[in-house]
């Protein structure tokens, strides 16, 4: 039985399906809204009828951070998020001064609505910029070009956002280390206070997995990822997480709570949620419908939900692991028990193979991945599945 003693942090993530032009290499659960349409105020509705729903999961605690992610959620109007985020509010216990953070593309940047988006309160942007090479955007179907993914970063200064962030991609068809190298420079230019950089990667049920692109080779993938990271590190973001680089401790709060296992209630469709139920005694995921007709017609209906799993005793370390592993700097130990509500001592034999395998830095008060671990991430985490 499982034995939660502190509070557990709890996050909301908003998913907004819709997308201008489906990406060759996303996975994400997004629809192009010129076949289906983009049904705002129906959908908004929705998502109002499905926190509604959740209240009695969740009754008393209070919302951390909210993300708004996508899809591409800058297609939605300011009025018609400034309802939801009203609505939310009215609903829910939301901490003062909290993070609310809206996934923005380039394609879709105007200066009135971005400025909109900050006067109702959201104060966090992420631009899926991918890259500043023309032809590197184009390799990957992206709807906007460098010069548009310049503007979007000065549309969204001048609005008022002095926390943003800027996702890049590196490892890209065609790309040349030389290539990867000047994104990072261009982007540090426009000085973000957090830089995503992650490899792409090709996924199951994408154009990508079906038409495999040319890809660099490992060793020059290998380069980049170096030569990048210190770079990083030289113009003072600091990696906290594998891909995630912060400036000043702006670290990305919504997915910190992720990393440490913390909590997070996930509505839309196709959204994802983790609830630890700490009267009964245990931790559920959930998915919701995925197509957003589908979505709309069952939100505030238990029919909404397509699979809950309980997460079982044997899984959980493995589950914290594979989070709390991520960060460079690990997690205090304290909070394996806090957050799957068992003692650290039923990990005890995979953490002392991962310390004698030198994959982990394991002490009194905290625990993290090695230099090695962090390089061996798959080989480290494979300690734990039992």
């Amino acid at each position: 039985m499982l034995n939660f003693t502190e509070a557990i942090p709890l996050s909301l993530y908003i998913h907004l399906p819709w997308c201008i032009k489906k990406c060759p290499y996303c996975d994400f659960n997004s629809h192009e809204f010129s076949a289906v349409g983009l049904e705002e105020d129906a959908y908004v509705d929705a998502l109002i009828r499905d926190i509604e729903s959740e209240l009695p999961r969740i009754w008393g605690r209070t919302i951390h951070s909210i993300f708004i992610g996508g899809g591409t959620p800058s297609l939605f109007s300011a009025t018609a998020l400034d309802r939801l985020l009203s609505a939310t509010r009215a609903r829910l216990n939301i901490n003062p001064g909290i993070e609310i953070t809206l996934e923005a593309n380039p394609g879709t940047a105007e200066a009135d609505k971005f400025r909109a988006y900050r006067e109702i309160g959201i104060n966090r942007l992420s631009l899926g910029v991918q890259s500043f090479n023309d032809k590197n955007l184009k390799a990957l179907g992206r709807i906007h070009d460098a010069a548009e993914a310049l503007y979007a970063i000065d549309v969204t200064r001048k609005a008022g956002f002095e926390n943003f962030n800027v996702d890049l991609m590196f490892g890209l068809p065609g790309q040349s280390i030389a290539d990867a190298l000047h994104d990072l420079e261009i982007a540090v230019a426009q000085s973000p206070t957090h830089i995503s950089w992650y490899q792409l990667t090709i996924e199951p049920n994408t154009v990508f997995n079906s038409k495999p692109p040319v890809l660099p080779g490992e060793d020059a993938i290998w380069s980049m990822q170096e030569q990048g990271q210190a770079y990083l590190q030289e113009q003072n973001y600091r990696q906290y997480e594998i891909s995630a680089y912060a400036r000043d401790n702006h670290v990305a709060k919504h997915n910190m709570n992720y990393w440490q296992f913390g909590d997070y209630l996930g509505i839309g469709a196709g959204a994802h949620g983790k609830i630890t139920n700490v009267a009964e005694k245990k931790i559920e995921r959930y998915t919701r419908h995925k197509i957003p007709k589908r979505y709309i017609e069952l939100a505030g209906t238990n029919a909404v939900i397509t699979e809950t799993r309980v997460l079982q005793r044997d899984e959980l370390a493995l589950e914290f692991m594979m989070n709390a592993l991520r960060l460079n700097e690990g997690v205090a130990t304290r909070l394996f028990s806090e957050r799957t509500g068992m003692l650290l001592k039923t990990a005890e034999k995979e953490l002392t193979q991962a310390e004698e395998q030198g994959l982990i830095d394991w002490q009194l008060n905290y625990l993290k991945p090695s230099v090695k671990g962090q390089h061996y991430l798959n080989e480290l985490l494979q300690i734990f599945v039992k």
